[in-house]
């Protein structure tokens, strides 16, 4: 949470859609303290008993559209994992392209250049990350972070509204620094 919670109110200033309320770092703040404690109050480290936990510490704690959309992806990460004790980059390719498919779901009119885009861009990039064989999921995750902070930086040109403010989408730049 220490990475969000120092852009916090960077994130807020770029908060310009849906409306201008200047919230989403905040929201993405306290929704990911939510996960985290969650996920820190179960015993054990199976992957899916924690993502279970992260998952539901979400719906709970979710906070604005932003909260809302990251816990639907993390219980699309959570749906995949189910049943597993530890993860691979494949079994990870696979929960963030879940979670990427659970977060359109559950908007009702997806738009392209925010937090949706840069969820769906980063689970292309793991799932060609980890089709190499024998790839070391740090360089999996690095390629996500890579795809993240690139899907972040077009998100102006792919949002009129976001590219007349002169600035980036807030809630991918918060997933983003999530992921970093």
């Amino acid at each position: 949470t220490g990475c969000l919670e120092e852009y916090r109110d960077a994130i807020n200033a770029l908060n310009v859609f849906p409306v201008p309320d200047g919230d989403t770092g905040t929201n993405m703040l306290l929704t990911l303290k939510a996960v985290v404690q969650a996920a820190n109050d179960i015993p054990g480290s199976a992957i899916s008993n924690v993502a279970n936990a992260a998952a539901h510490g979400a719906l709970l704690g979710a906070r604005g559209n932003s909260g809302v959309i990251f816990s639907q992806f993390l219980r699309g990460i959570a749906r995949t994992f189910e049943g597993h004790a530890d993860a691979d980059a494949g079994l990870l390719a696979a929960a963030f392209t879940e979670g990427g498919i659970a977060t359109y779901r559950a908007v009702i009119n997806p738009v392209e250049g925010t937090m949706l885009t840069v969820i769906h861009r980063t689970a292309e990039a793991m799932q060609s990350a980890s089709s190499s064989p024998d790839i070391d999921i740090t360089c999996v995750l690095e390629a996500v972070l890579d795809a993240a902070q690139d899907a972040v930086a077009q998100t102006p040109s792919q949002l009129p509204v976001l590219k007349a403010a002169g600035v980036v989408d807030a809630g991918g730049q918060g997933y983003s620094l999530m992921l970093d």
